[in-house]
């Protein structure tokens, strides 16, 4: 991942002194040290995504494109709790469905979506979509985020809505579907169902699933109160240029990898 620190740097106190420097994305790595790095990303977002309230049954998938083979993608293994996955519990599924790494069968909902989610935006690595509590309620509105808060500004005008829900997804017709919705963004409100978000690392994907979810329980509990006043388009545009990107999504992961890794290392196994 190539990027630049210009909008981490802009949100910190001010200049850095010579010799301070920030946390960035490893760069060069090879292929192996790259699909590593996905893989452990991997693992800490399931683990926060349980510490959270995300998890319901079986519902509930990140994946990870693989970085050799780019039509295949590292998923959670079908039925197992999102609290106990290692990164050597992670499964390797292609586009077709073929089981190419792992013992344990993968989730059909996960591949009809996901494949064609990869198949449709080739630019990014992961995909996160679970059965979030606020996120379902939210999206049984058939509505999308408002910016009413800084935080939800990161979506204003980058956030899709798909409303044709039509039960369990079991046919890749259907995630082909969400593909459309979710666009060129970086996610959608699948209506009746809950939310799905993309990034270009497994931490950027997660971090904006985190952040959409507390968004639309910010959107929720405004409602209910009266009338929420929205912040203008411009400034919103604005924030989001601030707030909004592969780096600021990366870099904003990092405190809760932080977290996660020190409080269950068993999770980089």
């Amino acid at each position: 991942m190539s990027l630049t620190p210009t909008a981490v740097q802009q949100a910190s106190v001010g200049p850095m002194p010579e010799g301070v420097t920030l946390p960035l994305p490893q760069e060069n790595l090879s292929v192996e040290e790259e699909r590593q790095v996905r893989k452990q990303e991997l693992a800490a977002a399931f683990r926060l995504f349980a510490r959270f309230g995300f998890s319901e049954g079986v519902a509930g998938h990140i994946t990870a494109r693989d970085p050799e083979n780019p039509t295949a993608f590292w998923v959670n293994p079908f039925g197992m709790a999102f609290s106990q996955i290692r990164t050597s519990d992670l499964i390797l599924v292609d586009h077709d469905g073929t089981l190419l790494e792992g013992k344990r069968p993968v989730n059909n909902a996960a591949f009809c979506i996901h494949s064609e989610v990869h198949r449709a935006r080739p630019d990014v690595v992961a995909a996160a979509h679970t059965h979030s509590l606020h996120g379902k309620a939210f999206s049984s509105l058939g509505i999308r985020l408002d910016p009413i808060t800084q935080d939800s500004c990161a979506f204003f005008e980058d956030h899709g809505l798909y409303s044709d829900y039509q039960g369990v997804v079991n046919d890749t017709e259907e995630g082909r579907k969400i593909g459309v919705a979710l666009g060129t963004a970086k996610a959608v409100v699948l209506q009746n169902h809950g939310l799905l978000t993309v990034g270009q690392s497994v931490a950027e994907a997660a971090w904006y699933f985190i952040t959409m979810e507390r968004s639309c329980q910010a959107q929720l509990l405004a409602m209910a109160a009266g009338k929420p006043k929205l912040i203008d388009s411009e400034t919103a545009r604005m924030v989001r240029s601030q707030i909004s990107g592969a780096l600021p999504g990366w870099f904003q992961f990092r405190p809760l990898w932080d977290q996660i890794t020190a409080e269950q290392p068993d999770l980089l196994d």
